[in-house]
């Protein structure tokens, strides 16, 4: 009976050591990090000192263009302190940025928002595969992630593009954007009167 018992004893002692505190994961503006919602109600929650994390967050990013947003990892220890991992910004924000848009087709593949060639998508890769989660991956394997996701955006890949009739295609595509936006607020309209 007393071994049974001694033996409980020493498994509780390995049980209280198991740490089940989570890995906050959010996108954090470069150099905008604020003690203010939605930041800093999640540090809070996880008993971080705010002002602390976002002077440190500001201070590692401050050699990146304010407002990119970087997804961000805090591991918090039982010390209350963290650890923080800043990835390379989303490939959403590249491939938008190297198509010239500024949002992503609504029907992403039946309309399309721009166009970008295989050369944007392998700098992209290049600067993707520094991220932990896509270290040791092959570049072919994250360029074909990187077309995947430009199609879900409604960006085309191209072998070649002519800077003419690109600029020709971003006019067209300002004018579709304009009459979306109407019909988007048509429809905020419609539905605030049936609702009132």
């Amino acid at each position: 009976m007393s071994k049974s018992v001694a033996r409980l004893k020493s498994m509780k002692k390995v049980a209280d050591k198991v740490d089940h505190s989570s890995k906050l994961r959010t996108n954090i503006p470069a150099g905008m990090a604020a003690a203010g919602p939605p930041l800093g109600p999640m540090l809070g929650q996880r008993n971080i000192n705010i002002a602390a994390f976002c002077k440190d967050f500001n201070e590692r990013t401050a050699n990146i263009k304010p407002g990119i947003p970087l997804p961000t990892r805090v591991k918090v220890n039982a010390d209350r302190s963290y650890q923080l991992t800043i990835h390379q910004p989303p490939a959403t924000y590249f491939l938008k940025q190297a198509a010239g848009v500024t949002r992503g087709a609504m029907l992403p593949v039946k309309e399309t928002c721009g166009k970008i060639t295989l050369k944007h998508i392998y700098e992209i890769a290049k600067i993707k595969s520094q991220d932990p989660p896509l270290e040791w991956r092959p570049l072919q394997e994250i360029c074909t992630m990187l077309i995947a996701t430009a199609r879900t955006c409604g960006i085309e890949v191209v072998r070649d593009l002519d800077a003419k009739e690109y600029g020709e295609f971003l006019e067209e595509r300002k004018q579709v954007i304009e009459e979306q936006k109407k019909m988007l607020q048509e429809k905020r309209e419609a539905k605030m009167l049936r609702t009132a």
